[in-house]
């Protein structure tokens, strides 16, 4: 038994945790709504995670997981997605909070459509391989909702919390692929460090997900 990933896992609420305590943010009022946005994310990627398995594509570790299985994934990787999701969504907020000026969201609808682009190249070239595949395809469909089927607009806000939350990203990530936590064995052969390729927009997809929900019960409660 090894608390390795649960201990990683559970080191992401210190963010959420921290800004809980810095009154602008108004994170302490909002987090009504983040956690059942990033209860619902974790079962979705949970879902994904046991079919990455199912495929062969992802292989967990024994050495450094407690033991605990939720069917064919270990217990840390759900709780994993959501104090994950948790942290990007208070990152999200305080940056909301902390930078008013929304004058590039112009750019925006581009921006998505450059990443709608790039899922579908993505998917032509690596449809073989199953966690490309997932990541790719289910970012197009998660983009393709927000911009042209839904009426919230927070796109401007969400890409630029995803790029501080980068930072998160390689430190977490890094760690699950250096270990490994996580063995990776159907991936395009591109990696920045250790990291494959794919988790970038995976880890897109959670965060997305996770901000839509709490932009969308937010938006229910307003109303």
């Amino acid at each position: 038994m090894n608390f390795t990933y649960l201990l990683l896992a559970l080191g992401m609420l210190l963010i959420p945790v921290l800004l809980l305590f810095v009154k602008k943010t108004n994170f302490n009022q909002t987090i009504k709504f983040a956690i059942p946005a990033v209860l619902i994310t974790g079962v979705v990627c949970a879902v994904f995670a046991t079919l990455l398995v199912i495929f062969g594509a992802w292989v967990f570790n024994p050495a450094y997981l407690s033991g605990q299985a939720l069917w064919l994934i270990p217990i840390e990787e759900p709780i994993f997605y959501m104090t994950s999701c948790l942290a990007g969504i208070a990152i999200y907020e305080s940056l909301n909070a902390f930078f008013k000026n929304n004058a590039l969201d112009k750019f925006s609808l581009s921006f998505s459509n450059l990443m709608l682009g790039i899922c579908i190249a993505m998917l032509f070239f690596a449809h073989m391989k199953w966690y490309s595949t997932l990541s790719f395809g289910a970012l197009f469909v998660l983009i393709f909702f927000i911009e042209y089927l839904n009426k919230l607009r927070f796109s401007y806000r969400f890409y630029r919390a995803f790029l501080v939350s980068l930072l998160l990203f390689y430190i977490a990530y890094g760690l699950i692929s250096v270990l490994p936590v996580i063995v990776y064995k159907d991936t395009l052969d591109l990696k920045i460090g250790a990291i494959p390729f794919e988790s970038h927009f995976y880890f897109m997809v959670m965060f997305l997900l996770s901000v839509y929900l709490f932009e969308r019960f937010k938006s229910r409660a307003i109303a």
